[in-house]
């Protein structure tokens, strides 16, 4: 009997939180508004591809993150993401050496339109920052702790990125109207690398900025060629 009056006690507790909250005007970051669906305008970023180890591991953090639990479909907007990542030694000891390392990740990026003459709706700068302890007798060791320390940056500067974005999404929930690419007819470009139909070759349409997506990877969760293809010319039918 008491546990049962404990626990009513504690609903009654994360009732009245839940009542404050929606009072208080508490949204959640990635729901819908009245004029917008925040998940699916992420779902719609392409993040094209970054140089070296760590910028990969920053764009793979950011896929991950923009494409949520539904498919993406990259095709109208951009991220361009200029990671940076600096490395600083702390806790100096007697002999000049150090017993600890820090990293500062930085990026800046800027969100615009796919479109013959892109425009940037969207920028801001992401900060995160870790660190690891030295081990100079180990060096495998040292090498690995180096290696996680830097994917545990990218992966907090992903995030951040992540949450601005979709802050700025959500406090520009009319922007959904004003990005829409007019529906105009756009190329077709042959594709050699698979085989002819029943109605001749496989061909995929442009994008909203004349590029197809075979040149630019934007939509590569969609098999090269098949996005132009009638259902019955798919293969398997």
């Amino acid at each position: 009997m008491k546990r049962i009056s404990q626990l009513l006690k504690t609903s009654g507790v994360l009732l009245g939180i839940g009542v404050m909250l929606s009072g208080c005007g508490f949204k959640p970051m990635y729901g819908k508004s009245a004029n917008l669906d925040v998940n699916s305008e992420l779902q719609k970023i392409y993040v094209p591809v970054l140089s070296d180890r760590y910028g990969q591991l920053v764009r793979q953090s950011l896929q991950q993150n923009l494409a949520g639990a539904g498919p993406e479909d990259p095709k109208t907007y951009q991220l361009d993401v200029s990671p940076s990542l600096n490395e600083e030694a702390i806790d100096i000891h007697h002999d000049n050496s150090s017993g600890r390392a820090r990293m500062i990740g930085r990026a800046h990026w800027a969100l615009k339109t796919i479109s013959i003459n892109p425009v940037v709706i969207a920028q801001g700068d992401a900060q995160a920052m870790d660190g690891y302890t030295v081990t100079y007798e180990q060096y495998f060791a040292q090498s690995l702790n180096d290696e996680t320390a830097q994917a545990r940056v990218a992966k907090n500067l992903a995030d951040e990125v992540t949450q601005q974005v979709a802050t700025w999404f959500r406090n520009n929930d009319t922007y959904q109207t004003k990005a829409a690419t007019p529906d105009t007819p756009k190329p077709n470009y042959m594709l050699p690398s698979m085989n002819p139909g029943t109605n001749g070759a496989a061909t995929q349409s442009a994008g909203s900025d004349g590029f197809p997506a075979m040149a630019t990877g934007r939509n590569t969760m969609i098999p090269v060629g098949m996005d132009n293809m009638k259902p019955e010319d798919a293969p398997g039918n």
